[in-house]
């Protein structure tokens, strides 16, 4: 009876619209003043405890350190480098749009992050240069989810902290699959700009001169993924020292080798950086709350025998818990899926013999098509303001470029290598 109270209000708030985490915070309040086991102080402990993970230090730092970079120019330059090879090919700017993609997702960490730095660049150069709006859109909402999938990712933190994996391993099981998407979206976008004829002529032709002008110029900027990531697995920090680090370098390049970056902007950029961070820590604090009823509900053994009753072959349950990811994401946020999913799913694949960092891969890639699947894909919302598009419109877009990346889906999902090869190399 509590589980359906707890769903019931949980559906009753969503429908309403109320933000997720004060639906999540809600839902679970009603439900345990309808069971009268726990006292109300039950939420407020969730809220404390929820967020009381040093991990989880690393959110702030990164969300800051992507506003930083974003308007400090680095985002900008990482663009010139990837035009200087790409700019002349068919769908050039297409193409330029997701490396550019690739590039921020290594140092944001956030999906409508990437999508806002990049795609207010490119968009409305792609509109400009005949592209039709679904497609320029649809391609910059879907690159931009590659933004939580190639490390620093803020959802792996999440689950690392769900599940006790390693915040490293994690981030290293990322780097293939998010390149296998990257490169996916852009032989995608080759084929569809060549059927269109999506072509820029004017566009200067490649030569080395043009490549070392943009390297250089552009140095300061690719430094930033090599001094995070090189930092972690070289031992010198932590990945959550490793964020303040980039806060850091985003700050004194912006300010003083780049100098796009003004002290007038700093309030916005901090502003900004605290409103989200905020809102994310609201849903975790909420999301714990949520997820430790449905555990007092043996919610997740029920779940556990169910999918043991229904399978005992690990193809078939793998792609089972796919489907209801894929489903989850279309009304759920992210970041609340992770902290109520991560630990009921963990322990049934685990029995199966999926590794717990193959599994959170799998989970991360499948939240990241969320982002852009309606009704809840923020990226498509954050692509429509840039491109000045309808939602119908991005998602006519974004059809075929989902069915691209539920194939790249299905590879992480049973070529354990993807995910695993590189955390077996650390380890």
């Amino acid at each position: 009876m509590e589980v359906a109270i707890l769903f019931g209000t949980f559906a009753l708030f969503l429908i309403l619209r109320v933000p997720i985490g004060i639906s999540l915070g809600m839902s679970s309040l009603v439900s345990i003043l309808s069971s009268g086991v726990v006292q109300p102080t039950y939420l407020a402990q969730g809220l404390v405890t929820g967020a009381d993970s040093f991990p989880l230090m690393a959110v702030p730092f990164f969300v800051l350190a992507g506003e930083l970079m974003a308007t400090g120019g680095i985002s900008r330059r990482l663009l010139n480098i990837a035009d200087a090879f790409l700019g002349r090919k068919y769908g050039g700017l297409a193409l330029v749009t997701v490396v550019a993609c690739m590039f921020f997702a290594a140092i944001s960490g956030s999906g409508p992050a990437t999508v806002a730095a990049i795609g207010g660049l490119t968009i409305p150069s792609m509109l400009k240069q005949g592209y039709d709006k679904p497609f320029a859109g649809a391609i910059t909402a879907a690159a931009g989810s590659i933004g939580v999938i190639i490390p620093p990712s803020i959802p792996m933190v999440m689950y690392s902290v769900a599940t006790g994996a390693s915040v490293g391993a994690m981030f290293l099981g990322g780097f293939l699959p998010g390149i296998l998407i990257g490169i996916s979206l852009c032989i995608y976008s080759s084929w569809y700009s060549k059927k269109h004829g999506y072509i820029n002529h004017e566009a200067a032709p490649f030569s080395w001169a043009n490549v070392a002008y943009v390297f250089k110029d552009g140095i300061w900027a690719l430094l930033v993924p090599v001094i995070i990531l090189g930092g972690i697995y070289g031992g010198i920090f932590t990945p959550t020292e490793a964020a303040a680090v980039a806060v850091a370098y985003g700050l004194v390049v912006g300010l003083f080798v780049y100098r796009d970056l003004k002290l007038k902007d700093l309030y916005r950029i901090f502003g900004n950086a605290a409103l989200t961070t905020a809102t994310i820590m609201i849903i975790l604090g909420t999301a714990t709350t949520f997820g430790r009823i449905l555990t007092l509900q043996r919610v997740p053994t029920l779940i556990a025998n169910f999918f043991s009753s229904v399978t005992d072959s690990r193809i078939v349950l793998l792609m089972l818990i796919n489907i209801l990811l894929l489903i989850v994401g279309c009304f759920m946020e992210t970041n609340a899926a992770i902290i109520i999913l991560a630990p009921i799913f963990l322990p049934v694949v685990q029995a199966m013999g999926v590794d717990p960092i193959q599994f959170g891969i799998i989970m991360v890639v499948n939240l990241a098509i969320g982002f852009v699947t309606p009704p809840l894909g923020v990226n498509l919302f954050v692509a429509c303001n840039v491109a000045n598009a309808k939602l119908e419109q991005i998602c006519k877009g974004i059809l075929p470029i989902l069915g691209v990346m539920i194939l790249d889906l299905i590879l992480i999902t049973y070529w354990e290598p993807l995910a695993m090869f590189l955390p077996g190399l650390y380890s």
